[in-house]
């Protein structure tokens, strides 16, 4: 009898499984992502910080300026020359131009200007879609061996200012589905690009800060199998930079520390200007280099008397923008995303989302010696929805990548302020749904999974205010 009871209870529990997945399915059938939320102010200036001096506008309005240049190989009279030999665009605005400069991917994708922008001879790898994100692809591997850089779409081959330079495109065929990313060759792992509003509010969060928060509510955490952990490991510890032990924080797998690391590699790796912090080009081929001795970017000693424009790097001046650019703002309450709000709590979201950090004492930028700390950004609340740690998102969202201590399937907890104007979600872009994003976030390995269980047993008005609440950040 013992062993039939056995079998029986199975069987129920089997059934209850089954039926609360078809509740679940009814349930998320009824709930729809609202879509992009639109603001008078799109497409305009982006906005700055409030607190800032005459001085840091100046900053603020040079950086804005280089973010927008178009670059070009060689001859441009603006002496924005260095693109390629690899690339993938042509201006930082072309990536992170969604609401406005600073933000991530447009609706529509605006690499199909540029393949054959000058002259250009390149093809349009089979996971750029004219309606679908922007997307760098990485190799999982080269040649048997672990790779995962980023191997750029497009090169200058064919340009008009690119001389006699010929270089073939990389493959990354087969295909699969252009919109998705999804199902084409294993090898090839896409990122799409991240927003940096409110960049340098996240770089003036303490390390004790993240820490402290990290250590808060482990009870809770580890009921709800939650971990996450900075990234990199230093001696045992904690994961911190490789560098100098501090944590990092900025990229899909918290790979950089500091917004000027950000803005060097980018400008390298994604437009394939070297700069101070990374000298060599990425492709050596002599005539390929339009001229232009490397590091292609670099500070310039100058007589003149204006500091700005004439001795700051375009990277300083990038990464001078980018701590510059207020946060997002969100839409104003309503009864729905209120009762959202209060129903991402319940669920367990806050255990990776956490609402708001607070920042250090810190200096904008250096006036000469005095090292006067910045009113704009010390001591201020960050609203970012981001512990900034990297956490195990499971086999449905894992690329086989490692940076740092940022595993396989690990990632950074995607800061959600601005969420409810993003265009595409989660680290490939493989969705514009944010219903189906919550879904993805569940798979064998996720620490996300028991918390997508939550959501999934909301009644879908509970549901739909959550995903309202998310579209109004």
């Amino acid at each position: 009898m013992s062993h039939h009871n056995a079998i029986g209870r199975r069987a129920i529990a089997t059934l209850v499984l089954s039926l609360g997945a078809l509740i679940s399915t009814s349930v998320l059938a009824q709930v729809s992502d609202p879509g992009v939320r639109k603001t008078s102010a799109d497409g305009g200036t982006p906005p700055y910080i409030s607190g800032l001096s005459a001085d840091d506008l100046a900053y603020y309005q040079d950086g804005l300026s280089r973010f927008n240049t178009v670059e070009e190989v060689s001859g441009a009279p603006e002496g924005n020359n260095g693109l390629g030999p690899r690339f993938n665009s042509s201006s930082c605005f072309s990536c992170h131009s969604q609401p406005f400069a600073g933000g991530s991917s447009p609706p529509i994708n605006p690499l199909f200007d540029i393949i054959s922008a000058a002259g250009g001879a390149n093809q349009m790898p089979w996971f750029i879609a004219r309606n679908g994100p922007v997307r760098e692809a990485r190799f999982v591997k080269s040649n048997g061996a672990p790779d995962g850089g980023v191997h750029d779409l497009f090169v200058i081959s064919g340009r008009a200012d690119a001389g006699s330079c010929s270089l073939a495109q990389p493959s990354f065929l087969p295909a699969g589905n252009p919109l998705t990313g999804q199902g084409g060759n294993s090898n090839v792992v896409f990122r799409i690009p991240t927003p940096i509003f409110g960049a340098g509010l996240i770089e003036a969060i303490p390390d004790a800060a993240i820490l402290a928060n990290l250590a808060a509510n482990s009870a809770t955490k580890q009921r709800f199998g939650v971990a996450g952990h900075p990234n990199s490991v230093q001696g045992g510890t904690v994961n911190r930079s490789a560098n100098d032990g501090t944590i990092t924080r900025f990229g899909w797998k918290a790979q950089n520390k500091s917004l000027l690391m950000f803005a060097g590699e980018a400008y390298n790796v994604e437009m394939g200007i070297s700069n101070d912090l990374f000298p060599q080009e990425r492709d050596e081929t002599p005539n390929c280099q339009g001229g232009i001795a490397a590091p292609n970017d670099s500070a310039n000693i100058s007589t003149t008397a204006d500091p700005v424009s004439s001795v700051l790097s375009d990277i300083e001046a990038f990464a001078i923008f980018m701590r510059m650019l207020a946060p997002p703002q969100p839409a104003a309450p309503t009864p729905s995303t209120q009762h959202g709000s209060a129903v991402f709590a319940n669920v367990g979201c806050p255990l990776c989302h956490t609402p708001a950090l607070t920042t250090g004492t810190a200096t904008m930028r250096n006036r000469g010696r005095s090292r006067i700390p910045s009113a704009a950004i010390s001591g201020k609340q960050v609203p970012l929805y981001s512990d900034l740690l990297v956490h195990h998102m499971g086999s449905g969202l894992a690329d086989g990548i490692t940076q740092g201590a940022a595993g396989p399937d690990e990632f950074r907890t995607a800061p959600l302020w601005g969420l409810g104007q993003r265009a595409f979600f989660l680290h490939d872009g493989r969705t514009s749904n944010l219903v189906s994003a919550i879904q993805a976030h569940a798979s064998p390995g996720s620490e996300a999974s028991q918390i997508v269980s939550n959501f999934a047993a909301l009644s879908a008005q509970d549901q739909q205010d959550l995903i309202n609440f998310l579209r109004s950040l």
